[in-house]
């Protein structure tokens, strides 16, 4: 059996797969402040028409422009590898495999989606990008994307990575990027939650608040976003659609499918296009896992709420834990997310996929007891799906199932050493968020009709 399964740069998929076309139900539409579906309109003023209708699209494949293809083939098609040294670590009969998203310029999945967004907006006439980041990976994306198609970029970088990930935003600048704190007292949206609390740690929310602010702003300025907009995870679903090929190279098929879910583009990319199979009646178990100190599938209510902390988005229905949640400082920044994406969201809800949390030290012994057989020290966001696959090949070693394991190595963990560190110093704690605080955020949840 071959280790690295490779495809060709002219197998690369030409087409992204819309998982909308196989959906048993519509999508809940997004909600305006009024209680009413907003049409395209509403979101003219923070995105590209050609976005806008990859939001509301239907179709079942979207056309990958040529000029976005040109710029994918720096790294894709990505390699798909058969874990054959974790399998024998662990001594299960499982076969492990992974989609290696880390060759990318930036170190993970998300300029699959960064590319294509800057290339829309060049196409729009726009000049400039405002984003948020969590742990920098989509700020390193967003950054590396605006330079390869001449955009100004402006990142508000949640404080706590900010100060955890000192390198990620150092190579948003090396691509041209302006990086802030978050938040800060450049918009309205930060100034009132320094107000409250002028050590606050920020969150994603917090970001995507002060991002859209100055967008919306601004006539030449567009906001561009690294997960949960359905677009995002079109954009995304170029990851499974390849490891599908490359499974079929080998005359295998995944029982189950693993990877971390914030936001959902990660689990989006890879799971999305194996769920047209399970739509058409194929069995097979596709699993975001998610930390259990921000627990948005496993522990939030499915409603409509804000996608950001102040409340300038459209009301998305989708579990959350509330758009003021505050989750801890924990290592994997890139899942401290409140809400998650309305598609997971809605096929989650009707039991068409399933969620686990996992507790953050699990995650980095399974990180660790990766890079000691696979050689590849993960970002801590992909800790979380090798936690979850090494739970069940250790299971199937108890049972003496042979199932086909598929996760997604969403990322490197090069700039996440101090992480890594701090595991090793015994300062990394587990934290599982208190119902009561859930609670109290969800009590704060904007009323609909």
């Amino acid at each position: 059996m071959k280790t690295k399964i490779l495809l060709k740069e002219s197998e690369m998929p030409t087409h992204w797969y819309n998982v909308i076309a196989d959906m048993p139900n519509p999508p809940t539409p997004p909600l305006g402040p009024d209680g009413n579906p907003v049409g395209p309109d509403a979101l003219a003023a923070i995105f590209p028409e050609e976005l806008i209708k990859q939001e509301m699209s239907g179709e079942r494949w979207i056309k990958i422009p040529d000029e976005v293809r040109e710029v994918l083939r720096l790294w894709r098609p990505s390699p798909l590898y058969r874990a054959h040294r974790l399998e024998k670590m662990l001594n299960t009969p499982a076969k492990i495999f992974y989609k290696n998203e880390s060759v990318s310029p930036a170190g993970s999945h998300k300029p699959n989606t960064a590319v294509a967004q800057a290339y829309y907006n060049k196409q729009a006439g726009i000049k400039k990008l405002t984003t948020e980041t969590g742990a920098g990976q989509w700020g390193c994306s967003i950054a590396l994307a605006g330079q390869m198609f001449g955009l100004d970029v402006e990142v508000f970088m949640v404080n706590i990575s900010y100060g955890q990930k000192p390198y990620r935003r150092t190579m948003m600048r090396t691509w041209g990027a302006q990086v802030h704190a978050s938040p800060t007292n450049l918009t309205e949206s930060g100034r009132s939650i320094l107000a409250k609390d002028p050590n606050s740690e920020g969150s994603l929310g917090i970001a995507i608040s002060e991002a859209v602010e100055i967008a919306a702003s601004r006539p030449d300025t567009n906001y561009a976003l690294g997960s949960v907009l359905n677009h995002v995870l079109l954009h995304q679903t170029i990851i499974g659609e390849e490891a599908k090929k490359q499974l079929a190279m080998v005359g295998e098929y995944p029982d189950m499918i693993f990877a971390p879910c914030g936001g959902g583009s990660n689990f989006g990319g890879i799971a999305f296009p194996f769920f047209a199979d399970k739509a058409a009646g194929k069995k097979i178990d596709l699993v975001a896992v998610e930390p259990t100190s921000c627990p948005t599938l496993t522990k939030g209510t499915y409603a409509y709420d804000f996608g950001d902390a102040i409340g300038l988005t459209p009301l998305m229905k989708m579990y959350t834990l509330g758009h003021d949640f505050m989750p801890p400082g924990i290592h994997a920044g890139g899942l401290r997310y409140h809400g998650d994406s309305a598609l997971i969201s809605q096929l989650y809800n009707e039991g068409l996929l399933s969620a686990i949390a996992v507790p953050q030290t699990e995650t980095f012994e399974a990180g660790i007891l990766f890079a000691k057989s696979e050689g590849i020290v993960p970002a801590p966001e992909s800790t979380h799906a090798i936690a979850a696959t090494i739970r069940e090949a250790r299971r199937c070693a108890e049972t003496g199932e042979a199932k086909t394991l598929l996760f997604n190595l969403s990322g490197h963990g090069h700039f996440d050493m101090t992480s890594y560190d701090r595991y090793f110093a015994g300062e990394l704690e587990d934290y599982d968020y208190p119902e009561e605080a859930i609670k109290e955020s969800l009590a704060h949840l904007p009323k609909v009709g």
